[in-house]
């Protein structure tokens, strides 16, 4: 049968798509990214169709598809024990990150051959790379190429037990009218990875810029064709990295991985709240130190807040690691319900070490911290403090209270200031005091 050509115009941003070519796209009002493409639909009346195999589970076994350790543990953990043979993964973070450092060491540690793909460095760039971190590239092999069919065929002639392909972005189809980078480029590259990786059992880990707003770059089809999305996190300006699945069809999302960048590359840090906690300094007044969640891994990181008189118009308000608006709120719930004359201070909040913290249990040590620093009556640094402060000045439960106390007691914390316990919790060497509301909270650690 012939097949029909069609001409659409579809917006490289949003993937919208429109009959005639339009200046601005309609949909997510973007200047010229609309372009045309040619799409070809098959005449398939008639044609007898043939019905599919259809398996049992019973049938299947897991352990025809079993899992393969890398060797570096925050990486396994965050895959959920291992790569699963015929995965594809994606792993996404901004330029500089350190997203080539970790796929580098990743096949470092592979016993298998690995296939290192790139279309933005030459063998030379990447062989300098493998130099400066001491790595063995004994079972590395190089493919400098940016068309997907030449790349899928030549991991189907060597089958490497992994494939890297350095970036998504830069490859493209030359059956493909469309240019790199655009939408349906990143999708069919995409697509025909994800193909290969079934049909031969090999894993393959795709590297994905990232935009503005954090996400992959491309279509968001692109998340739904893999099978795992990492994304590599952290302050350009500090050495940590942490390492968290957004999608793992494989294994939890609730996991994450920290790493300490340095000269010779990213150093798993096996006890991350030793780290952030290790360069604490005295007795000093607006310091706390809270236990916070990533995924279900608990950390210990130092709060600290600044309050000093205001002597412009309106109060400043500035936060490092939490949301500006959720400090906002607490600084309302400080003013009102304990009687704070915040009005009248700048606040200046900073959690230690680059850590971004979204969970509600971080909301009680914001609060003490900002009270500590405004009485300046210093908190003893062996406390612990988590808690979620509602808008009437109560503390709510959170989460995962065992395993916090269990990281604290670790350390060596010697008390506790927590939520009321729906559960009572037994945690020999530790004082527990639970606490209702933010008054009380506040009297059991300056007063």
């Amino acid at each position: 049968m012939a097949a029909k050509l069609k001409k659409i115009f579809v917006c490289s941003k949003c993937e919208a798509q429109f009959p005639k070519w339009l200046g601005q796209c309609s949909e997510c009002g973007a200047w010229g990214t609309i372009a045309e493409e040619v799409i070809s639909q098959n005449e398939k009346e008639g044609l007898e169709i043939q019905a599919g195999n259809v398996t049992e589970f019973s049938q299947v076994k897991i352990e025809d598809y079993p899992r393969f350790k890398i060797g570096l543990e925050e990486v396994d953990r965050v895959l959920g024990g291992g790569i699963v043979p015929g995965s594809l993964v994606l792993l996404g973070g901004e330029p500089g990150i350190g997203k080539s450092t970790l796929v580098l060491q990743i096949a470092e540690k592979i016993q298998n051959p690995v296939l290192y793909v790139s279309g933005e460095e030459s063998a030379g760039q990447i062989k300098l790379r493998i130099d400066r971190l001491k790595i063995s590239e004994k079972n590395i092999q190089f493919l400098g190429e940016t068309e997907i069919n030449t790349i899928c065929a030549t991991i189907e002639k060597y089958k490497p037990g992994l494939s890297i392909i350095d970036s998504i972005q830069t490859m493209f189809d030359s059956n493909i009218s469309s240019s790199q980078g655009t939408v349906n480029q990143v999708r069919v590259c995409t697509g025909k990875l994800l193909n290969t990786a079934k049909r031969i059992g090999t894993s393959i880990f795709i590297i994905g810029h990232i935009t503005k707003e954090g996400f992959v770059a491309g279509p968001k089809t692109l998340e739904h064709l893999v099978d795992t999305v990492l994304y590599l996190e952290g302050d350009p300006y500090h050495h940590f990295r942490i390492l968290r699945a957004a999608k793992n069809r494989f294994g939890p999302t609730n996991e994450v991985g920290v790493f300490e960048m340095s000269e010779k590359g990213l150093k798993e840090v096996k006890n991350p709240s030793e780290i952030f906690l290790s360069q604490k300094e005295g007795e000093v007044s607006g310091s706390v130190i809270s236990v916070v969640l990533k995924g279900t891994r608990p950390f210990l990181v130092e709060v600290q807040a600044l309050v000093a008189k205001t002597f412009y118009g309106y109060s400043q308000r500035r936060a490092i690691g939490i949301d500006f608006n959720r400090l906002q709120l607490l600084i309302a719930v400080l003013s009102l319900r304990c009687n704070l004359p915040l009005s009248n201070f700048d606040v200046h909040l900073n959690l230690v070490g680059g850590m971004e913290v979204e969970e509600p249990a971080i909301d009680l040590p914001v609060c003490l911290s900002i009270v500590s620093a405004l009485k300046n009556k210093v908190i003893d640094s062996k406390i612990a403090v988590f808690g979620e402060v509602g808008l009437g000045g109560e503390i709510r439960p959170v989460s995962f209270t065992r395993e916090r106390v269990r990281e604290a007691v670790k350390l060596g914390f010697k008390k506790i200031i927590l939520p009321v316990l729906r559960e009572k919790v037994n945690v020999p060497g530790i004082e527990l005091i639970e606490v209702s509301n933010l008054n009380q909270a506040i009297k059991e650690v300056l007063f």
